[in-house]
């Protein structure tokens, strides 16, 4: 088959390697460089993120700022580590000069906006360092959100507010994934731009809290955003694997998402399905739908061409 093209929503492999003392290029993760290299492009969001016992770093009101630089040091040590395979991209014109080029183009984002001290006026620095998205919750309720695990009855505060709105301003996109119910319906009220759920599933196909329900997924099809397929068997369920896993693809078609589906891994942050245990499995998936009779174009926006689009 020939070398297919990978633009993946979500994955912690820049904490996997701060913690592990290895490098992007080749380590004993799901994603390095050397495993992404048969691609024929290959575009990645990189997630800062961190929580307590995860870094050493507690996330007490001292040392949120210090995870946040820790981390961030860490993803442009390895980028300038390996700049002749890898750049920094913010945009989707910088991440097709950079496949042009060979090499592979990291996308930042950071995965719960307490690295941020949920301040909106960090956000500037954020946009600086090069940061493209942010998902407002992780699995702790913070001043923005409840999560999807914690006090998830509540929305946006109007802090909350005030964050999604000045981060629509800097253009850095919005990522519902881990937040409340109440809290996504909050964004969805207020967008005026594209927004995503990075690494989330159906929740009519598997009832879990991280998953959407059919309501969420229409109103990100509305809002023209994406959602990024995740791998975790918790979020998957069923059988746990790629018949799981198109159920899921499968559900989000239905309800009309051909151009809003992409991959959210969740690579390096959790256990993924037997079928696709590193990122260079990838290619089993897509041979896999292609054989299950879906169109190759519908195949390769999954894969590539929806995520780009809301990075232009």
């Amino acid at each position: 088959m020939q070398s297919i093209s990978v633009f993946d929503a979500h994955c912690d492999t820049v904490s996997r390697c701060w913690r592990e003392y290895e490098g992007l290029d080749h380590n004993s993760g799901m994603i390095s460089l050397e495993r992404t290299a048969g691609f024929g492009r290959y575009c990645q969001f990189f997630a800062l993120w961190t929580a307590d016992g995860f870094t050493g770093y507690p996330l007490g009101e001292n040392s949120v700022e210090l995870a946040y630089h820790v981390l961030l040091r860490c993803f442009k040590d390895q980028i300038a580590r390996n700049a002749d395979k890898i750049v920094p991209c913010r945009t989707a014109d910088e991440a097709e000069h950079a496949t042009r080029q060979g090499k592979a183009a990291a996308f930042l984002s950071v995965e719960g906006a307490e690295l941020l001290g949920c301040d909106p006026a960090r956000l500037d620095q954020a946009a600086a360092d090069g940061v493209v998205s942010i998902t407002l919750t992780w699995n702790h309720a913070n001043t923005l959100s409840g999560s999807n695990c914690e006090e998830p009855e509540r929305g946006l505060s109007s802090v909350g507010r005030e964050f999604v709105a000045k981060m629509e301003d800097l253009h850095i996109l919005v990522d519902v994934s881990h937040l409340s119910e109440a809290g996504f319906w909050d964004v969805a009220e207020l967008a005026r731009r594209p927004f995503i759920a990075s690494h989330s599933n159906a929740k009519s196909v598997w009832n879990h809290t991280r998953n959407l329900t059919d309501g969420q997924i229409n109103a990100i099809i509305k809002n023209q955003g994406v959602i990024g397929l995740n791998f975790y068997t918790e979020f998957v369920g069923g059988s746990r694997d790629l018949d799981a896993v198109r159920g899921h693809l499968d559900r989000i078609l239905e309800l009309g998402g051909e151009s809003n589906v992409a991959l959210g891994g969740d690579w390096d942050g959790c256990d993924t399905i037997t079928n696709l245990p590193t990122i260079d499995s990838l290619p089993r998936f897509y041979e896999y739908l292609l054989r299950h009779g879906y169109r190759e174009t519908v195949v390769q926006d999954l894969f590539y061409n929806n995520l780009m689009r809301v990075v232009r």
